[in-house]
């Protein structure tokens, strides 16, 4: 009886050390992870941030930058005033999702085409979580436009520039 006991502890013997190894190196990725993205302040300060690392586009925290077609970084304290007022697009993402990425750059054109027309935006889900679960964002990349701070518009997943552009035009 002792043999067999031994031997089914050195078949299992393998397997827990490889489980030990994957865990070690899934910890280890995670904490890189979270060290590249603790990066971004939220005090409300006028930021631009060039995030060619991750492929996110340069955004701006000033209200003034719509005005020259930067998108603006929402946070827990600047979304309420921010989206109160006129027509205001929130794209809800996060630095990890890949569909985000592809998003990015299409918000920034966006940005760039609207200048002082509307207000495009950004909202980090991962950092500001309040406001996401306030708007029922279960899915990213959601974009939600906003006038006079109701939202009236919802589009869950990646969206061609052309089809937010319209569904803006029509609030103007």
């Amino acid at each position: 009886m002792s043999q067999k006991n031994n031997r089914s502890k050195q078949s299992l013997r393998p397997m827990l050390v490889a489980f030990g190894v994957i865990a070690v190196s899934v910890f280890g990725l995670m904490m890189i992870d979270r060290g590249n993205s603790t990066g971004n302040s939220s005090n409300g300060a006028s930021i631009i941030a060039d995030n060619s690392e991750t492929g996110m586009p340069a955004v701006s925290t000033d209200a003034s930058a719509a005005a020259e077609g930067k998108v603006q970084i929402l946070t827990t304290s600047n979304f309420e005033h921010m989206v109160s007022d006129g027509v205001v697009l929130v794209d809800f993402w996060a630095t990890w999702c890949p569909p985000c990425r592809i998003q990015g750059p299409i918000v920034e054109d966006l940005a760039k085409d609207m200048g002082n027309r509307a207000v495009i935006s950004k909202l980090d889900v991962d950092d500001h979580g309040s406001i996401a679960a306030l708007y029922q964002v279960r899915s990213i990349p959601t974009l939600i436009i906003f006038r006079n701070g109701e939202p009236v518009r919802r589009f869950v997943g990646v969206q061609e520039k052309e089809t937010l552009a319209q569904a803006i035009q029509e609030l103007l």
